[in-house]
């Protein structure tokens, strides 16, 4: 049973928060959508919310507690603003020294500060997972294909690599190939790493793994992993042999979708265990 009544979405861009939308709206599940201006999908602009700015810190609180939500879930891609250009009301205005100190330590830290925010009005924050579970990735394999023995060597190495890098606030994927690093995520994106792995000529990224976990440390009711059909079609232009999420902690946007493209382009997809990427 809900911990909550009713559910306010703060929807940045990308398909996650219409997915979100879409199941609150199939299960009758009562819930109100902040769509950050400039992000949102322009599909939830017949969902029920309203249009605010990322620095709209007062008028985002306000319409939650009008519309009587009493739970927020973040979701989405929110890129970093320009804080010299940024259109704060007065509640934004009085965070932003907060934020601008969170930024040094990265974008991590920035969404903890929004969390504290909204947890002081005495709303839940929860996770993506809570609000859609079908959203987690369980353990083991999606699709026809396995990961190898060599497999999982790289997956354990890019597993490690997100785990050391953590403290600097990297992104959240890696990607190696019979144990060379090729690429590690950063302000870009997974799809430009992917990309990038594409544009390599000497062929070394065959047989090669995304991971994407959690960075340690990391809120994890806020921007957990996420995969799509995007990152496996990416990957295999990449010439990767699969996609690997730890279980759990990550999420799959439309998951059938997914193995099913997986399978088509001979990739695997697996959801791992921290158990199974223990260094040996």
């Amino acid at each position: 049973m809900a911990r909550w009544k009713k559910l306010g979405v703060i929807a940045g861009g990308g398909a996650l928060p219409v997915r979100i939308a879409a199941a609150c709206a199939a299960q009758g599940a009562d819930h109100h959508v902040i769509r950050l201006r400039g992000a949102a999908d322009p599909s939830l602009a017949d969902a029920p919310g309203d249009d605010c700015a990322i620095g709209e810190a007062g008028k985002i609180i306000r319409i939650l507690k009008q519309e009587n939500c009493d739970a927020a879930v973040f979701a989405g891609i929110v890129q970093r603003p320009d804080f010299s250009a940024l259109k704060a009301d007065w509640r934004g205005a009085a965070l932003l020294p907060k934020i601008v100190a969170a930024a040094a330590r990265g974008d991590g830290a920035i969404l903890s500060v929004l969390v504290e925010t909204l947890e002081s009005e005495g709303m839940i924050v929860i996770g993506v997972e809570e609000a859609v579970q079908e959203l987690t990735a369980r353990a083991g394999a999606f699709g026809a294909y396995t990961p190898s023995d060599a497999n999982f060597d790289d997956m354990r190495k890019a597993a490690e690599l997100v785990h050391a890098l953590g403290p600097f606030d990297v992104g959240q994927g890696a990607v190696v190939a019979n144990g060379l690093v090729l690429a590690i995520e950063a302000a870009e994106g997974t799809d430009a790493m992917l990309d990038r792995c594409a544009n390599l000529q000497n062929g070394i990224a065959r047989g090669g793994v995304l991971v994407k976990r959690p960075k340690p440390g990391q809120e994890l009711r806020i921007d957990l992993p996420v995969i799509g059909t995007e990152t496996i079609r990416r990957a295999a232009q990449a010439g990767l042999a699969g996609v690997a999420i730890e279980s759990g902690v990550a999420l799959i946007i439309d998951v059938d979708e997914v193995a099913a493209l997986a399978d088509d382009k001979g990739l695997f997809v697996y959801g791992f265990t921290a158990q199974e990427i223990a260094p040996r």
